[in-house]
């Protein structure tokens, strides 16, 4: 049976955390958006728990950050290679794979690194932060549709159209102007489109149980486990909050008895009580997809790039910094304001993010191993520059090339263009704040510390479908950490640097030009991709 079509400027497929972020960051430029699932609710499994600075950095634009636990201030995340959780313990490692305090040398805790965001990360479990996303998107107008599978979809200079399936077996069409496919590792609409994927390829197929049990007692201040006893070969993690999960690396189907026996093994006691919530089987993988992008559809999060979980946490973190990207640009070409030549920067910027990423986890411990002994491991880059400081390469710049490196750190790029603005302190009304709150996420900001350019900025504004605001160092906030403004900007006195609306550096001038204004304006129609139309 066949349905009334529905009509939404947004199409997103995938309630899941890259989807309902994305509909959240659409939300807040402004834009509908309907959300496809097939499942009937958010899954039994945890799945990530590690979210980064950076993604809790998006959530606060979003105005969810304060419902999300960040980890405390001294927090260190460790890994142990252990016997069994109670039995004997052979080395303990940090999470960033940068070498560590040994637990069993007692070596001193390293000093505090700079702090390059005012957010620390959260530990959440990533069911509890998709009931986050969840109600937010909900309360803010979201059309969430659970329980509509895609069977196809089609495409044409004007719009992309959905075929679903709904609840009740009733076909629906769903049009949009633009589609974000958001449907995980085995995507329907990537498959439908026929985008081919690339990289290191199938590893293993894994299985794992996911059970309660009281085990903090025997933590020791780690939260990872690596089992390693001669018939038990096995990864264990904690959600803090009772649940645990344990990873096998095979594809052997266990029983409820067998599972049992290989959690009592892996705690080393049989005497402790455990609930068994639900079994897993998936797929360890490394692949990218050749494109993000077919016409007027967008692949994001593990559609675009199935990454392994990893030291660095790029999977779900990479999938919510795709869609942080592409939202604003969505929103810009809806409402006019840019041509939609600006969609092609997002698989300009994304893709290379994306296999970088792929590298760096071969890079690192964990999954060296599972290299060919034809291709060598590539150099390890700063975990804070993989985090903070990968590069954008892109006609959506000026000011950047192919000579530069992929990634370093905040201060070494010293407010590059094609990379994040870095986070400083600055006082705000007599509180210190971040920069990156002051210039938010909604707008185009300069960002300068002259007052001479407040009526070059105007002059633009007269002219163009971009509104630009001005942030005056000195005189809306003051600069409150160390060094110097012009020091984490590289520009002088009279220098300026352009932000989009995703806070990534635009262009910059190092001093005021001779006609500030031409210029401005000129810059602005290049990186906004509009017309020029400012007259001298």
């Amino acid at each position: 049976m066949r349905c009334p079509s529905v009509h939404q400027p947004i199409i997103i497929v995938g309630a899941n955390l890259v989807g309902l972020s994305a509909a959240l960051c659409l939300s807040q430029h402004g834009v509908p958006t309907i959300v496809l699932e097939k499942h009937a609710g958010i899954s039994k499994h945890p799945r990530a728990i590690g979210f980064t600075s950076r993604t809790i950095e998006i959530y606060r634009w979003l105005g969810v950050a304060d419902q999300i636990p960040e980890v405390p201030k001294d927090f260190r995340l460790m890994r142990a290679r252990v016997e069994s959780m109670t039995g004997k313990w052979f080395e303990s490692t940090s999470w960033s794979d940068t070498g560590g305090a040994n637990m069993k040398s007692n070596q001193e805790v390293p000093a505090p690194k700079k702090q390059y965001s005012p957010s620390r990360g959260a530990a959440l479990p990533q069911d509890q932060l998709e009931a986050i996303l969840q109600a937010a998107a909900i309360e803010r107008g979201v059309d969430i549709r659970r329980q509509h599978r895609v069977t196809d979809v089609t495409q044409n200079q004007n719009g992309v159209t959905v075929t679903v399936v709904g609840s009740q077996d009733k076909e629906i069409q769903i049009e949009g102007s633009y589609l974000i496919a958001a449907d995980g590792n085995r995507s329907t609409v990537r498959e439908l489109l026929q985008i081919p994927r690339n990289g290191r390829g199938h590893m293993q197929t894994m299985r794992s149980v996911l059970f309660r049990a009281p085990l903090e007692q025997y933590m020791q201040g780690v939260h990872q486990f690596n089992i390693d006893q001669p018939d038990l070969k096995a990864f264990m993690t904690t959600y803090s909050d009772g649940r645990w999960v344990l990873m096998f690396h095979d594809d052997t189907e266990r029983d409820e008895p067998t599972l049992r026996s290989a959690i009592n093994q892996a705690i080393g006691r049989s005497d402790l009580p455990v609930e068994i919530v639900t079994t897993g089987r998936w797929d360890l993988a490394a692949l990218v997809a050749d494109t993000f992008q077919s016409g007027r559809v967008f692949l994001a999060g593990d559609a675009a790039h199935a990454l392994p979980p990893n030291r660095g946490g790029y999977g779900a973190n990479t999938g919510v910094h795709d869609v942080d990207n592409l939202a604003w640009k969505l929103a810009a070409v809806l409402s006019g304001k840019s041509s939609p030549e600006l969609l092609d920067t997002y698989d300009a910027e994304r893709r290379p993010v994306a296999l970088l990423r792929h590298d760096q986890i071969f890079a690192r411990a964990d999954y060296k191993v599972h290299l060919d002994k034809a291709t060598p491991a590539g150099k390890k880059l700063d975990d804070d520059a993989m985090e903070f400081g990968q590069l954008y390469l892109s006609e959506g710049f000026i000011g950047v090339d192919q000579s530069l490196p992929r990634a370093l750190k905040p201060d070494e790029w010293a407010g590059q263009p094609g990379t994040h603005v870095p986070h400083f302190w600055v006082t705000q009304g007599g509180q210190s704040v971040s920069i990156l709150d002051v210039v938010g996420e909604d707008s185009w900001t300069l960002v300068s510390e002259s007052e001479e350019w407040e009526d070059v900025v105007a002059q633009v504004n007269l002219g163009s479908s971009v509104t630009l605001k001005h942030i005056c160092i000195g005189r809306d906030v003051q600069f409150a950490d160390e060094g110097s403004f012009q020091e984490a900007l590289g520009v002088s006195a009279t220098g300026a640097s352009l932000l989009r609306p995703d806070g990534y550096i635009a262009w910059r001038t190092t001093e005021l030009p001779t006609n500030p204004t031409r210029c401005l304006n000129d810059v602005l129609a290049r990186v906004t991709f509009r017309l020029n139309s400012y007259q001298n």
